[in-house]
This record gives structure tokens, sequence and C-alpha cells, in this order.
């Protein structure tokens, strides 16, 4: 019996993902000067996938880009390097990971929080609190 790792599963099902994570190892590479490897992994892992998808290779595109400009900062597609990318990128794989075991892509907590926001802000529109009670003086 083949076993297969649930990682790979899900990289299968999500080739969107698999795409952005490989994306994020490009940029990671641009982000620590390593020119060269960078172009050779874009050419050999992300390269053939553009080939095959219009909007991977428009990504690609954007994120080789950043190679063009000394300084980035300065750069249009600069925000690659920020790290509200990587935090993109993690909730991504997050929300794959829940879908792939059947849970929702929110965790709950969030959603509950707002519920009980809301909640506290319905009683404050319609219910008369009693007086504040003072504490003791000992």
């Amino acid at each position: 019996m083949l076993c297969t790792s649930p990682s790979l599963l899900i990289l299968d099902t999500y080739p969107q993902l698999f795409f952005h994570l490989q994306q994020q190892r490009l940029i990671e590479l641009i982000r620590d000067g390593k020119v060269e490897e960078a172009l050779e992994f874009a050419q050999e892992e992300l390269a053939p996938m553009g080939e095959e998808n219009q909007s991977f290779l428009e990504e690609l595109e954007r994120t080789v880009a950043l190679l063009a400009f000394e300084d980035v900062s300065n750069c249009p597609v600069g925000e690659l390097l920020d790290m509200s990318q990587r935090l993109k990128t993690a909730s991504e794989v997050n929300a794959a990971i829940l879908t792939s075991q059947s849970h929702e892509k929110d965790p709950k907590l969030p959603c509950l929080l707002k519920m009980l926001i809301w909640a506290q802000g319905q009683l404050d529109e319609k219910a008369v609190y009693p007086a504040k009670l003072e504490d003791p003086v000992a």
C-alpha cells in the first residue's frame, strides 16, 4: 500500500498554493541577494508553471522584476518583500490545511468574538444597566 503525505495531497489539490509557496521561496532568495540562485530557481521551477497558467506567469514576471532594481524600497513591486506577503502566503497555507481537514477556512474564535461584540452593542443600545457598584474600602 502506497502512503502519500497529507502535505503533498494539499499541494496537488491546490496548484495555486504550490505556486505561491514556490514564489515565496523565490522572494526569499531575492531578499537574501542570491541573484544567480533566484534566476536559476525561477527558470527551472516557476517558468514551467507560468507556461501552463497565464496568471502564474504574470505573478512570476512581477516577482522577477524585483531583480531589476537596486533599491527595492522604491520599486513598483517592492511590496512583495514586505512581511505582509509572507503572511498572505502563510494564511493561504493555513486555509488549505483547514479545508483539507474538512474544517472551516476561518477559525471560530474570531467569529465568536465578533458575535460577542455585536451582542454587547445590541445590549448597550437597548438595555439600561444598574449603577456601578463601588469597591468597599477596607
